[in-house]
């Protein structure tokens, strides 16, 4: 049974502005519309919504003809970079904006968590939240005091239930926001990516239950997460949205799949014109600026136990002494792997430019595509670091196969089971 219906859902923003915000425009679309029993004339105009690049249109789409069925039970993944469109879709859903053009059909309640804080009256408690929630939703008191102990219980802020909102961590708000979501019998159940928030431990308690409620209870869950480990765990299918269209739908791991081989990631390899621009990690004291990264003769394919040779150019912006380049290895998942923190020092001078050559050594990465995320600074763990700049997952390299006698055994490793590999030796005692 059909348990939700995108039919046609487009949604379309003024950049800047709320609606057209032009006496003109707004007499245009009356008249149009209301007199004349046209269409929206602002549906035809309009470009994607890359954030990237600027456009010649100030109307943007953020969602695109968007058509797609969910069936009761399911558990739906969405994935896709950010600006994709992910949470416009399920802000839609959630009745928090309207479609420009399009109807959603969603048969029950749904219960949402969008955002942190979302749904919450801050001079409220934490109790009082939860019966106003409930209300919203249509329950009655005496359903939401049967849930009321285990709201409390999974959500672990008893201590803090009658204090006001206002003074819960961003933790403990998404704990509560999510164990009335998920406890209130909702038809369907509406999660964006604010569980990242919490910790590893309520992360997987979240999962678990979101596991429970689908496939005990039958009921509907939508799942929006940069976690493609979660979303692989979780999820029974996954649509993939690139653009505010949707670019693949169907089973989850030929969605993950395609969402990470057709470069849809947030991390796509940038050119070195581009690098200042989009790499960087603002809020730093550019003392020492990174101009570009890069491998050495343009070589980013390796095996395993290969030394890796890259390249970073810097640029000096003041005197700066005893210099340090670490750095952090990401897998396609985005989840980090390994790093290393540097033992040499250099400096620099005022407006002098520098590269640096870094060789990775020993690694022992199984097969699969990385990323490298790189800072410059000063100091050590135990005096303090600083960091002069940093840029976050800059460029990236695959590990191809492997080229170690000791490894030929392991030819058919599956980066499933892991990224890195060890080395063993056994002793019968």
């Amino acid at each position: 049974m059909t348990a939700i219906e995108f039919e046609n859902i487009s949604k379309q923003y003024r950049l800047g502005l709320v609606s057209t915000r032009t006496l003109s425009h707004d007499l245009n679309r009356w008249w149009k519309m209301n007199i004349l029993g046209k269409e929206d004339p602002y549906l035809k105009i309009g470009e994607v919504n890359d954030r990237a690049h600027k456009g010649t249109s100030d109307y943007v789409w953020a969602l695109k003809d968007i058509n797609f069925n969910v069936q009761q039970g399911d558990v739906l993944g969405i994935i896709g970079k950010n600006g994709a469109g992910k949470s416009t879709l399920l802000k839609i859903l959630s009745k928090v904006t309207t479609p420009t053009t399009g109807t959603i059909r969603a048969k029950g309640r749904i219960a949402s968590l969008l955002e942190v804080g979302t749904g919450f009256h801050p001079e409220m408690t934490g109790r009082e939240n939860i019966y106003m929630n409930g209300a919203i939703m249509g329950m009655t008191k005496a359903e939401i005091n049967r849930k009321l102990d285990e709201i409390i219980d999974f959500a672990g802020v008893e201590r803090y239930i009658d204090t006001p909102v206002k003074r819960y961590s961003s933790g403990m708000t998404v704990r509560l926001g999510f164990s009335i979501a998920a406890h209130l019998e909702p038809e369907i159940l509406v999660v964006d990516e604010v569980l990242a928030v919490g910790d590893a431990e309520f992360q997987k308690k979240a999962i678990g239950k979101m596991q429970d409620v689908s496939k005990g209870d039958g009921r509907t869950v939508l799942f929006v997460s940069h976690n493609m480990g979660a979303v692989r765990n979780l999820c029974n299918k996954t649509i993939v949205l690139a653009d505010g269209s949707v670019a693949f739908e169907g089973a989850t791991e030929a969605g993950i799949s395609f969402y990470l081989n057709n470069k849809l990631t947030s991390y796509d390899v940038i050119s070195k014109e581009d690098f200042v621009l989009k790499s960087r990690v603002k809020g730093y004291a550019l003392d020492v600026q990174f101009l570009s990264v890069g491998f050495a003769d343009n070589e980013d394919n390796f095996y395993t136990n290969d030394e890796i040779v890259m390249l970073c150019t810097f640029k000096g912006n003041r005197k700066t002494e005893n210099i340090r380049i670490n750095g952090t290895i990401f897998n396609n998942e985005e989840q980090p792997v390994g790093g290393w923190f540097g033992s040499d020092v250099f400096d620099i001078s005022p407006d002098e430019e520098k590269t640096i050559r870094i060789h990775l050594r020993n690694h022992k990465l199984t097969i699969g595509s990385y990323l490298i995320s790189l800072s410059v600074g000063k100091g050590n763990f135990a005096e303090g670091m600083v960091d002069y700049d940093v840029v976050h997952q800059v460029t990236k390299f695959n590990i191809v196969g492997f080229d170690s006698k000791e490894l030929i055994g392991y030819s058919v490793w599956n980066s499933r089971w892991g990224n890195v590999l060890f080395d063993v030796n056994y002793c019968v005692i």
